[in-house]
């Protein structure tokens, strides 16, 4: 049986998937039966995460929709800042209060989300199951350099981070989620995650360094870790990198 074909055309940061030679332009794909169109785009290389509109021969569809010979597919990324109410949408609508878990090659990614007051989970060591579990029911975005897992099929919310540098990063998850407005920085420990709060001199002066205990009188301790946080140089570099990031 000749195999049928449907032609595809992908925009914007979905581009980033695919091979140069397809890239911004339409393109045939050869399948058999009659595959879910989601299926067929998961078989292209995009993650199901990243796609929030698919228009199948003019008309906004979703991902159960079955793929079928002749049809003309345009496919675009999560528009997470737009209102796309008159059409389906294909993700749940973004979370209210944005929460992230991050696989293991973005330790430094998690600590600089913290830093910018966003709750971000993060152990080197966890397996992707777990990052989908904890995901799900927590309600958090996963954060990922391996595309596999956004091929899952329970995943819902997850972003492939295309840089390999932090700081560009750190932009791109900003950019992506329009999260700019929700920065509130320096109230989050960078180390475990969970809340700061003011602590007076007195109670941590005796885990003070020398230097410290004398230029400095206002401190900040994590509430579950004790880790000190205080308005020295380091306070400095991290409050001009913020700036950097939201510039």
């Amino acid at each position: 049986m000749k195999p049928h074909t449907a032609r595809f055309r992908f925009y914007e940061e979905l581009n980033d998937f695919l091979p140069s030679q397809k890239r911004k332009q339409r393109f045939e794909y050869r399948f058999d039966g009659k595959p879910a169109v989601k299926d067929a785009i998961e078989a292209i290389g995009i993650p199901h995460t990243e796609v929030d509109l698919i228009v199948l021969n003019g008309t906004s569809v979703d991902f159960k929709t079955p793929l079928r010979d002749g049809d003309e597919v345009a496919v675009y990324p999560v528009f997470e800042a737009m209102d796309l109410t008159p059409i389906i949408r294909l993700r749940p609508k973004p979370l209210r209060r944005t929460r992230f878990i991050l696989d293991g090659h973005l330790g430094k990614l998690a600590r600089y989300l913290r830093l910018l007051g966003f709750d971000s989970l993060y152990r080197n060591d966890y397996r992707d199951d777990e990052i989908i579990l904890i995901a799900n029911r927590e309600r958090r975005i996963i954060l990922t350099r391996d595309i596999g897992i956004l091929k899952t099929a329970s995943v819902t919310r997850g972003i492939w981070i295309r840089s390999q540098r932090p700081d560009e990063q750190v932009k791109e998850v900003l950019d992506r989620l329009d999260l700019k407005s929700q920065v509130d920085p320096f109230k989050r420990c960078m180390v475990c995650n969970a809340s700061v709060q003011p602590v007076a001199k007195e109670a941590i002066v005796h885990r003070l360094k020398p230097r410290t205990k004398r230029y400095y009188d206002t401190f900040v301790e994590c509430r579950k870790c004790g880790h000190i946080y205080w308005k020295g140089s380091h306070h400095e570099n991290m409050a001009a990198k913020i700036e950097q990031w939201l510039s």
